[in-house]
């Protein structure tokens, strides 16, 4: 899923996070083009925060 086809304000968990970026790693073949760079950055800020918000919730 590209990031501008993901609905403003999604919240989804670090796992499905982290299962999107293994996805977009295992579609490039291990070598990003400068979209699929940014769409990776993107993922890793958004499961950044979800990880923060998980920690939050846990304590």
């Amino acid at each position: 899923m590209s990031p501008d086809s993901m609905p403003s304000g999604s919240v989804r968990s670090a796992a499905a996070l982290n299962e999107q970026i293994r996805a977009l790693w295992m579609r490039a073949g291990g070598s990003l083009s400068a979209q699929e760079r940014a769409e990776y950055e993107l993922l890793v800020v958004k499961w950044a925060e979800a990880i923060r918000g998980e920690v939050v919730e846990a304590a």
